[in-house]
C-alpha cells in the first residue's frame, strides 16, 4: 500500500500526535502518497460547532502546517491537505465555499450524520431498522456523488442498518451502481477493520462487487501508529477478494477550487 488519504489531526479533539509523527510513521511504512483530511469545521447558523470536528479559528492554521510540512518532507513523501466532510444539502455550499477558501486540496465524503446533524441529525452508526432512515441515507451520499467533488466514499457502509435485508440490499445496490457510474471509489475502512466495528460490512462489499465498484484502502488515523496499520491490510485485500471487488492502490485526488 503506497497512498493513504484519511488521516486526521489532534485537532478534531478525538485523536492524538502531531502530524510530524504520523508522517514519519506513513514514510517508515512504505507510505509514497499521504493525505490528512480531518473533520471539516463548520459553525451552524446558531453558532453551534460540534465537538468532533476542527474548530473555525483552526482551520487555517491546519492547513498552514500540513502546507509547511509538504515542503519539508517534498524528498521522502507527497503530502496533501483536505477534509473529510458530511454532505448536509442545506448546508454544503457554503462547507465547500470554506473548504476551498481555507485552501483544502481535496474532500472525502464521510456521511456520519444524515439531514444537518445538528440540531436534529440522525447518527449512521446507530443501530437502526427504519426504511426510511436507510434511504435517507442513501440519497443523501448519491446526490453528494452527483456533485462531482469528492475523491471518495469514506466507509461507505456505516449505515448501522439492522432491518429488513431486501431493503438493505436496494438501498445500498442503489448508492453502489450511483458511484459507480460517476466513478467514485469505495473505501475499505481499516479503522473499522482494526476496531472490529460494525464496518467493513462484507455483505455490503458483495453488493459492490456485484455492481463493479473500485475500492481504495483508508488508514483512518486517529493515532500515529495507525498511520501505517500493517496488520489491516491483508484483512481488508482479503474481504475485497472474497466480494469480487478490485482495490486499487496508487490513485489521485480529485482536486477542489479548480
Amino acid at each position: 500500500m503506497i497512498c493513504n488519504y484519511h488521516t486526521h489531526t489532534y485537532r478534531c479533539r478525538h485523536a492524538e500526535g502531531t502530524e510530524r509523527e504520523y508522517i514519519e510513521r506513513a514514510i517508515a511504512g512504505g507510505i509514497k502518497k499521504m493525505g490528512f483530511s480531518d473533520h471539516i469545521p463548520f459553525a451552524f447558523p446558531d453558532g453551534h460547532e460540534s465537538d468532533y470536528r476542527v474548530r473555525v479559528a483552526e482551520a487555517e492554521e491546519y492547513v498552514a502546517t500540513v502546507r509547511a510540512l509538504k515542503k519539508e518532507y517534498a524528498a521522502d513523501i507527497e503530502l496533501h491537505v483536505g477534509f473529510e466532510s458530511e454532505y448536509y444539502p442545506k448546508y454544503f455550499d457554503e462547507m465547500y465555499e470554506n473548504a476551498v477558501k481555507w485552501g483544502a486540496e481535496y474532500l472525502l465524503l464521510g456521511q456520519h450524520f444524515t439531514r444537518s446533524e445538528w440540531p436534529d441529525g440522525f447518527y449512521s452508526g446507530w443501530l437502526c431498522a427504519n426504511p426510511d432512515e436507510l434511504r435517507i441515507y442513501c440519497d443523501e451520499v448519491i446526490e453528494a456523488v452527483g456533485r462531482g467533488v469528492f475523491t471518495y466514499i469514506a466507509h461507505p457502509d456505516i449505515f448501522n442498518f439492522v432491518g429488513d435485508s431486501a431493503v438493505y440490499d436496494a438501498e445500498y445496490r442503489r448508492l453502489c451502481k450511483a458511484a459507480k457510474s460517476a466513478g467514485v471509489p469505495l473505501e475499505i475502512n481499516l479503522l473499522g477493520v482494526r476496531g472490529s466495528r460494525h464496518y467493513p460490512n462484507e455483505k455490503f462489499w458483495r453488493i459492490a462487487g456485484e455492481c463493479g465498484c473500485t475500492a481504495v484502502l483508508g488508514f483512518d488515523a486517529h493515532t500515529a501508529p495507525d498511520a501505517y496499520d500493517a496488520e489491516s491490510i491483508p484483512k481488508a485485500l482479503a474481504l475485497a477478494a472474497r466480494c469480487g471487488v478490485e482495490v486499487v492502490d496508487d490513485f489521485e485526488l480529485k482536486r477542489i477550487g479548480v
